[in-house]
């Protein structure tokens, strides 16, 4: 029973994460990703402290220990501060869809990382995973310039397409450092609605101290008197940070983390919709089976 509610709930982390990443989308584009970054942070904290507060007696858990502390902080600075920065520049720079497409990656780093410090065998299988992944997400990626040279445009990749690229790629590398950290800082059955609490208070304080470094306090709270880019991230700070977190967190207590894995990567599927409706993207018949084909490398990594 456990399993299935698990496995339910991955399912449901990743609509609600096609739904947040089309929320942050639209708000990045009227007001920026960092401001976006950092607000979705400051609202989804008196949220989930509520929650806690409700089910667990407590505003915060204060009672873990240090280094639960540690290993989940850690986590929340690469994976929320860093890796979900880059990925919200990555929004605003090449689409949702392709964006999270390239989050497929973070399974093919959290097996290199497995392989390079936990001494992990990379077997064959694994290998030839990887290669239809890279291969899934390359066949996307370079179908723009295949669509050019139907057109007889120039081939030429604008700067901002190769640097979405690239803070795609590497967001995926931060989610999958901080899904491994956080996997140690909740050993022992610890509370996944506790853990998605810690890592949201340190991602918010790290990330406002240095907006306040860097003097962006005033015109961050200034963005957000555009009215709808206002609801749109309060709408994402609830869907991701909140609840999709927490529900990703649960899956992959509760159920096999390779299946709960393979099965929240499945937001590039339920963004193609949502592309061509709310952003009127042209989904091609490549695209989709470059989706596929990642996907069905995705899954081979964590079930074979």
């Amino acid at each position: 029973m456990n399993t299935i509610l698990g496995e339910s709930f991955a399912v449901l982390t990743a609509i609600l994460w096609s739904g947040t990443s089309t929320l942050f989308t639209l708000a990045g584009e009227q007001v920026g990703s960092r401001v976006v970054n950092r607000m979705r942070l400051l609202m989804a904290l008196p949220i989930l402290s509520l929650i806690h507060l409700v089910t667990a007696g407590s505003l915060m858990p204060l009672d873990a220990s240090p280094e639960r502390w540690g290993w989940l902080g850690l986590s929340a600075v690469i994976g929320m501060v860093i890796g979900d920065g880059l990925l919200f520049y990555a929004f605003t720079q090449i689409g949702t869809r392709l964006s999270m497409l390239l989050t497929a990656l973070a399974p093919i780093f959290s097996t290199l990382m497995a392989w390079l410090f936990l001494g992990e065998t990379l077997r064959p299988v694994k290998i030839v995973a990887i290669l239809i992944t890279l291969g899934g997400i390359g066949g996307v990626i370079l179908e723009r310039n295949s669509t050019q040279a139907q057109t007889n445009s120039p081939p030429d990749v604008p700067d901002h397409y190769l640097r979405g690229v690239l803070c795609g790629i590497s967001a995926a590398a931060g989610q999958a450092a901080g899904l491994v950290l956080s996997k140690q800082g909740m050993n022992g059955n610890f509370s996944p609605l506790s853990a998605s609490l810690m890592r949201v208070t340190v991602a918010a304080a790290t990330i406002w101290l240095l907006a306040l470094f860097q003097q962006q306090v005033r015109s961050s709270f200034i963005a957000l008197r555009d009215r709808q880019a206002r609801r749109f991230i309060a709408s994402g700070a609830l869907v991701g940070p909140t609840l999709g977190m927490t529900l990703s967190l649960a899956a992959v207590q509760l159920s096999d983390v390779g299946i709960a894995s393979t099965l929240m990567t499945l937001s590039p599927v339920f963004l193609l919709p949502l592309a061509h409706w709310i952003f009127h993207e042209r989904i091609t018949v490549r695209a989709v089976m470059g989706t596929l084909v990642t996907l069905a490398g995705v899954a081979m990594i964590f079930l074979l």
